[in-house]
């Protein structure tokens, strides 16, 4: 009882002013001063911020020439280890070194490559050998319960960061409608890359494996946006592949929704034409299908790469800087030139150009810069 009166008393003296004393200065109501937001892109000249809208690729077992150049010269901010390696996670660590050694405030700013890689199992693992484990096809992985498969994602990111890759152009999420469908469709079934025939199911995988790359530090690009599971060509070898079925309401587009939903950080487009979405373009060059439905309509907010616009049969009839060009305007955030990395270099100067001589042009630029270096901040 005589403590709590203590303690009564001690706060009445606290609320109640001493005789005499000065009356408390009245409680401030000025504003406070707000903290000034600073640009992510404000140090980076025009050049160096379209650089960060390539992604250039190089021989998995060896940096080849003209992309070191295209990082050192033409500011390129990321990078694609191509082909087939056996050499292991030690060797593959030597080669990506070679690029991050070329990060300075001259070429990149200062800011740190993407240095991604297709390390989706089966028949599509770019890196193999000493340290790197035998990924399973996505048929296979899609037979893993989700537990099970997002532990081995983990391991599989693991070694990809151990090898210097950060990003893994996976999981592909396309919807093949059936096991008697996979055999006419090129692209995905013919080589076992999707996790299932149903949504539920591809969601529950993909996610799975999306998550164990997460937690083994590599970002996740699902693909192909908005899907090419219904195709009868493949886009890297055969031109005007047409999907006529596919609208903004299809299954296939209701697995990108709720992906997004989940936190998806990046999505590459599909090259093939919807005809019933946009007949006039391929999906990475259309306004309507990169900006109208995938940015607004779904809502995402992440990086939106394209497909290869290299060697792609699928875009040979546009000129390679138009092929830059027009995936920008359409809403694509990052151009990945996979193959012929020399042809980057008339890419990127068109870009630059282009942005001099066109104000809207260039606030795109600038917007698909801000996103790049976002994904890059977020993952630190």
């Amino acid at each position: 009882m005589i403590a709590s009166l203590a303690m009564l008393l001690a706060v009445g003296l606290v609320g109640c002013a001493t005789p005499g004393a000065a009356p408390s200065a009245p409680p401030s109501t000025a504003a406070p001063t707000p903290t000034p937001t600073v640009d992510p892109i404000a140090g980076l000249t025009l050049e160096q911020r379209v650089g960060q809208l390539f992604m250039v690729g190089t021989g998995a077992i060896a940096g080849e020439a003209e992309t070191l150049a295209a990082v050192r010269d033409r500011h390129v901010g990321n990078v694609f280890l191509a082909g087939r390696s056996g050499t292991g996670t030690a060797a593959t660590a030597a080669v990506t070194a070679r690029f991050t050694a070329l990060v300075t405030a001259e070429s990149t700013a200062g800011v740190p490559l993407l240095i991604a890689t297709d390390q989706e199992g089966g028949q599509v693992q770019v890196l193999r050998g000493p340290g790197f484990s035998d990924i399973p096809t996505a048929v296979d992985q899609g037979r893993l319960d989700a537990v099970t498969l997002r532990a081995d994602a983990t391991v599989w990111a693991g070694e990809l960061a151990s090898a210097g890759v950060n990003m893994n152009l996976a999981p592909v999420v396309d919807l093949v409608p059936s096991a008697a469908a996979a055999a006419s469709n090129p692209p995905i079934g013919v080589f076992d890359r999707g996790y299932g025939h149903d949504p539920a199911t591809i969601l529950a995988k993909a996610r799975s494996f999306r998550e164990g790359m997460t937690a083994g530090g590599v970002v996740s690009v699902l693909k192909h946006f908005p899907g090419l599971g219904l195709v009868t060509q493949n886009t890297d070898t055969s031109s005007n592949v047409v999907d006529s079925v596919t609208t903004a309401g299809s299954p296939s587009v209701d697995i990108y929704r709720a992906e997004i939903g989940a936190g998806a950080q990046s999505i590459m487009m599909s090259s093939a034409t919807y005809t019933a979405i946009d007949p006039t373009a391929p999906a990475l060059f259309s306004e309507s299908v990169v900006s109208g439905l995938l940015r607004d309509e779904l809502g995402f907010d992440g990086v939106i790469m394209t497909d290869d616009v290299a060697a792609s049969a699928q875009v040979q009839a546009w000129a390679p800087a138009d092929r830059a060009i027009l995936a920008i305007e359409a809403g694509c955030d990052m151009v990945l030139v996979a193959r012929t990395p020399a042809m980057s270099f008339e890419m990127v100067d068109a870009v630059v150009a282009k942005a001099r001589a066109d104000a809207a042009f260039a606030d795109r630029v600038d917007d698909a810069a801000r996103r790049v270096l976002a994904l890059k901040q977020a993952r630190r």
